[in-house]
């Protein structure tokens, strides 16, 4: 039973959604549940993710790997999470969101374990890939699951909330990986580092006690022949919405994934910054995605999906080309420049859970964000290998520069998607 307070209007008994927090009261008991399982689930989707970037310096060491073999470890788990995250859509249409929401947990839960485990590169390689399984529907089912319980109104500042999940876990890795990296050897550190990305089945136990799918989406879904089918998101009234919400996806992912893989192996060779400096260094960046996210959440409900996304995408643009091309030594400058960076390349997701929930009916909405989101994912994963095979003569601060073309792709598929602020959802 929930022991939270819900002010409620007094002319009609619903709740008080004004204040910061109005959007989450607006939720109500139910829908704050799954707020909390989406949220949980996300953030340590995140922690599970960045155990490998983090690690990659110590791993490249280990096994003897070049930057394009490093980067490939990256690639395979974007590549083979949109796999999972279409899979895990058409399941949470199928057999509802909270039941998919826990498979994904547990599936990137149990394979980040096994790669602590992996006694040689090929064999890494093959578990990071099954990680990435889980890792991809993860974000699909818990955005869906919380945006059917949210209003229209607050739908964006409700699922920039969950987003900001993503920062929380980011921070939490870094915080474990500095101190595990302090007090063991770099050559079981990292190991040590992805045993610990057990965590995420506890929540699970949480999930399947206190969170249920929104009624109303649930029934409107289940009363449709059409729910979880692939096809019927490639028809004439939906095939332009999924190709360039697709495009959208993979231009936003490729810029993001390009920084967030390699922002820690450039302050290392490039920088020369000690494993507690790299930590200080991302606190900045991490603080500014969490601010990002929230912030972004709050403009996507006043100025639109749209407008949001293209802001960002343009600033997150200028921010990567001056993080990269500043001087060497001018690490002051570097280290201010990180909040910012942070800010416009998070903000940027804000309005994604939103605008590709609106974008598909209710019975294959899982099909369709599961499919493009992810789908996007594993086409801009590409442009993580692509940076560790250019610094191998441009160095990681010139080819990071690569990553600001995904923003500009972004901008154009704009241009082929509608605006839906303001859309309620069966």
């Amino acid at each position: 039973m929930s022991t939270t307070q819900t002010r409620r209007h007094p002319q009609d008994g619903a709740p008080d959604a004004s204040g910061a927090f109005g959007w989450l009261r607006a939720l109500g008991p139910p829908g704050r549940r799954a707020f909390g399982g989406a949220f949980g689930g996300y953030a340590l989707d995140s922690y599970d993710f960045f155990t490998l970037p983090l690690s990659m310096v110590a791993i490249a060491a280990y096994f003897g790997l070049d930057k394009g073999q490093t980067g490939l470890l990256t690639t395979v788990t974007l590549v083979v999470s949109a796999v999972g995250g279409a899979l895990a859509g058409v399941l949470a249409d199928r057999v509802g969101r909270v039941r998919a929401l826990m498979i994904t947990v547990i599936t990137y839960a149990l394979f980040t374990v096994l790669c602590g485990f992996a006694p040689n590169y090929e064999t890494l390689l093959v578990f990071r890939a099954l990680q990435g399984l889980g890792f991809g529907g993860e974000w699909a089912v818990g955005a869906i699951l919380v945006a059917e319980y949210a209003s229209a109104r607050h739908r964006g500042r409700t699922l920039g909330a969950v987003q900001s999940a993503w920062a929380a876990g980011w921070a939490l890795a870094v915080i474990v990986y500095t101190l595990v990296f302090q007090f063991f050897d770099a050559d079981l550190a990292w190991r040590i580092l992805f045993w610990t990305g057990a965590l995420p089945a506890l929540l699970v136990f949480w999930v399947r006690r206190h969170v249920e799918d929104a009624p109303q989406a649930a029934a409107a879904r289940e009363a449709s022949p059409e729910r979880g089918s692939p096809r019927a998101v490639f028809r004439p009234g939906l095939l332009r919405v999924t190709l360039f919400a697709t495009l959208l996806s993979t231009g936003v992912q490729g810029g993001y994934y390009t920084l967030a893989t390699w922002v820690p192996t450039f302050l290392k060779t490039e920088r020369g910054l000690t494993v507690v400096g790299t930590g200080g260094y991302l606190t900045l960046l991490i603080s500014g995605a969490f601010a990002g996210y929230l912030t972004g959440g709050h403009l996507t409900d006043r100025i639109g999906r749209k407008r949001n996304i293209a802001l960002f995408a343009v600033l997150s643009a200028v921010s990567v080309l001056a993080y990269t091309q500043i001087p060497a030594g001018a690490n002051t400058l570097l280290l201010l420049l990180g909040f910012p960076l942070g800010f416009c390349m998070s903000a940027i997701f804000s309005g994604f859970g939103s605008f590709l929930a609106e974008l598909y009916p209710t019975p294959v909405r899982g099909t369709g964000q599961g499919l493009t989101y992810n789908t996007g994912r594993a086409v801009g994963a590409v442009f993580p290998t692509l940076v560790g095979f250019l610094s191998e003569s441009w160095g990681v601060g010139g080819a990071l520069v690569f990553g600001a073309v995904g923003y500009g792709i972004a901008v154009l598929a704009l241009l082929g998607l509608p605006e839906t602020r303001g859309k309620e959802l069966g």
